[in-house]
């Protein structure tokens, strides 16, 4: 009997799922609350695939076998409510692609640096001719990418979202830069829940496989803790037994950097624990170390990460639209060298502002908010000394921008938040910016 199989969002992830599942045999069905864009809708009606938009037609979809959700769908939302109450399989597009898959994985989690790390490592496979593919929650569909044409490696970039959903998912190589707080609003504001779901990274490792991990993170050591061969597993009702055996640890501090002589493109202190990972991964997949050498000084960085866009009168413009929370806008902080115009706003995520107030004070010449609701902002920062403008969007924020800097100092878009309030996405955010800075 053929199953049936529905999928739950038309993106990148949820189109690569269907022409995956119609490939192998199932009765596929696509359903997104908003509206789908035409190159999905044509790839989907090309392929015979049944598909709605702007509604979630309830009996269609409780009839599944199985579903396939987008990471952006919350377990709140009703219809995830009722299909949990039907007990019917909710799953990852990564959980359901990798079934048909007989590749190798590379997988990358973390509060942040991911992308930066994700990239590198899928660079670094490539300079050394490796049969590599870059998916996730990065580059094309995983889904998508087995369809077409398997591969003997993947890199996957994971999101915690993503993470939530998959259960019999192993990576051959883990890499978890750290856990700092993120997404708390999607976690009942509870950092165990947060973290329970960052470390489904290592579910179902074997002492065959490897895990990448910055050893100084205090979460991660004092979850490894909990979950190392000899320990109990200490499940709580967000998270799942974590271990089939103790993979091969392979940790790093910053200290490790030095100590190997390594040099990376990229500045920041928090570039070099992106480049330790990467250098460990990819040595692990059997890259030469002379090649992971080469591609550290070479890598061209990644957009909407630490990007200088372009000098204006003397102000440099550097995009970090990607830092999406408190401690990526710190760690950018952390690599300015001007006086510093600092925008951040967007939708709110539970962020505590207490953790980037001195840096702030420190470095920054004015603050600029951009959000639909900036009142968070204004009782974290009014009070602090510092010229603050308020506005609603690009244009106005960069209008603003332009009275409080002067020459010789940086404009930096590291703004904290999700971008979803104002922006399609946090690369909207970002080429927005980037558009209206070359316009100037």
């Amino acid at each position: 009997m053929t199953k049936r199989l529905v999928i739950l969002g038309a993106g990148e992830s949820g189109a690569g799922t269907a022409i995956l599942a119609k490939q192998k045999g199932y009765d596929v069905f696509v359903s997104d609350m908003g509206a789908i864009k035409q190159k999905y809708k044509d790839l989907l009606d090309k392929n015979s695939i049944q598909w709605e938009e702007g509604q979630h037609t309830a009996e269609r979809i409780l009839s599944a076998d199985e579903v396939v959700k987008s990471p952006g769908i919350p377990d709140s939302a009703p219809l995830v409510k009722q299909l949990i109450a039907h007990q019917t399989p909710i799953l990852s597009e990564l959980e359901f692609a990798q079934r048909y898959s007989r590749g190798k994985y590379i997988c990358i989690t973390g509060s942040n640096g991911k992308t930066t790390t994700t990239s590198l490592i899928y660079y670094i496979m490539q300079k050394s001719g490796k049969d590599v593919a870059l998916a996730g929650n990065i580059g094309r569909s995983f889904a998508m990418e087995v369809a077409e044409n398997d591969h003997e490696w993947y890199v996957l970039e994971i999101s915690s979202f993503q993470l939530d959903n998959m259960f019999d998912f192993k990576a051959d190589i883990a890499v978890l830069m750290n856990i700092t707080p993120d997404h708390l609003d999607r976690y009942d504001f509870i950092m165990q829940n947060y973290t329970d779901s960052k470390m489904r990274i290592i579910q179902n490792q074997t002492p065959d496989d490897t895990f990448v991990y910055w050893k100084q993170d205090e979460h991660i050591e004092k979850e490894l803790e909990k979950r190392r061969c000899g320990y109990a597993p200490q499940p709580t009702p967000s998270s799942m037994p974590v271990r089939k055996g103790c993979p091969d640890e392979c940790s790093f501090c910053d200290e490790d950097f030095e100590k190997l002589g390594l040099t990376f493109s990229q500045l920041g202190q928090h570039n070099k624990r992106n480049a330790l990972a990467a250098f460990f991964a990819t040595k692990k997949a059997g890259v030469s170390e002379d090649v992971i050498r080469e591609c550290l000084i070479a890598f061209p960085g990644v957009e909407h990460r630490l990007e200088r866009v372009e000098e204006k009168n003397g102000v440099l413009y550097i995009n970090d639209s990607k830092a999406t929370n408190v401690d990526a806008c710190y760690v950018a902080m952390q690599a300015m060298e001007r006086p510093t115009v600092l925008i951040i706003g967007g939708k709110d995520k539970g962020n505590d502002y207490a953790a980037i107030t001195d840096i702030v004070q420190e470095k920054c010449r004015a603050l600029v908010f951009l959000g639909a609701d900036n009142t968070k902002l204004h009782t974290a920062f009014d009070n602090i000394g510092l010229p603050i403008a308020d506005t609603h969007s690009m244009a106005e924020c960069l209008e603003a921008c332009q009275k409080l800097s002067q020459p010789g100092d940086a404009v930096l878009l590291s703004p904290c938040c999700a971008s979803f309030d104002l922006f399609k996405n946090m690369e909207d955010r970002g080429e927005q910016f980037k558009s209206i800075v070359r316009d100037m």
